[in-house]
């Protein structure tokens, strides 16, 4: 949490350093519907998303959203067996590893133009839908010691007998435990600030800073603790890359048209 707030701190004090450049002189897309795809980094883990954007008027879109996270406990904490020299790392006690599919469909309204090549568009950005949280079951390769100074080694989940990071070899192959999966239906919603600085007309470059709240019917058991939650607010930091489209000039939308400017 603290890294995230830093790095919310950092992008925010940064902005006003790209808001002055030359004058802009390219062609202007007018219906400027989007693609854009952005890599997070969440308060409590990191995800990937993908977006459209269909403008509604010159300065107004819908916005359409699939979001794909890795969902961490903040009991997480990384071990290694200290006897064992190529065991590797484990989180001792995590019972599943959680990610959740979300799709949302939302508003997005531009703040203040982009008046020139340096400049910042400021927009602000609200969406909501269905989530569903799919938790994986985690396999340990337990050691298993023999009488006769040897051990066994055997995969098995978390058992809160094993009171001891010593007993775990390793972490099991993260193929293990797939038909074992269970999904967590919710709801969540999400909003905050979008910072285009792309100095390509037809190219987005951006930063977002904001805010999300899940909600699910269960406690999502990620930890062999109690304080599992069905109730998550994160705060998030994304960078989003994509493309303006043109409806009304299908040529111009080709690749190679948009990033490589005549």
């Amino acid at each position: 949490m603290k890294k995230l707030l830093t790095t919310i701190c950092i992008v925010v004090v940064s902005v006003p350093v790209f808001a002055q450049g030359d004058i802009d002189e390219q062609d202007k897309v007018f219906y400027r519907n989007e693609r854009t795809i952005g890599l997070t980094l969440n308060s409590n883990g990191i995800g990937i998303s993908y977006r459209e954007g269909k403008r509604l008027d010159f300065l107004n879109k819908r916005i359409i959203d699939i979001d794909f996270n890795l969902i961490k406990h903040p009991k997480e904490i990384k071990l290694s067996n200290p006897y064992v020299q190529a065991g590797g790392s484990f989180v001792f006690g995590k019972l599943n590893e959680l990610y959740s599919l979300r799709g949302s469909i939302g508003h997005q309204q531009e703040i203040f133009k982009k008046l020139d090549l340096g400049g910042i568009a400021i927009r602000y950005f609200y969406s909501g839908g269905p989530s569903l949280a799919f938790a994986k079951p985690i396999y340990y390769n337990v050691l298993y010691y023999t009488p006769v100074s040897t051990y066994q080694i055997k995969q098995e989940k978390f058992n809160e007998d094993i009171y001891d990071p010593t007993y775990i070899y390793n972490k099991a192959s993260f193929f293990k435990g797939f038909n074992e999966i269970k999904v967590y239906p919710g709801l969540f919603i999400k909003g905050g600030l979008n910072f285009e600085y792309s100095k390509e007309d037809k190219v987005i470059h951006s930063i977002e800073l904001g805010t999300s709240f899940e909600a699910f019917t269960n406690k999502l058991p990620i930890m062999a603790t109690s304080d599992n939650r069905a109730l998550f607010l994160t705060l998030f930091v994304s960078y989003r890359i994509g493309i303006i489209i043109d409806p009304l000039n299908p040529e111009a939308n080709r690749i190679p048209t948009i990033f490589f400017r005549r």
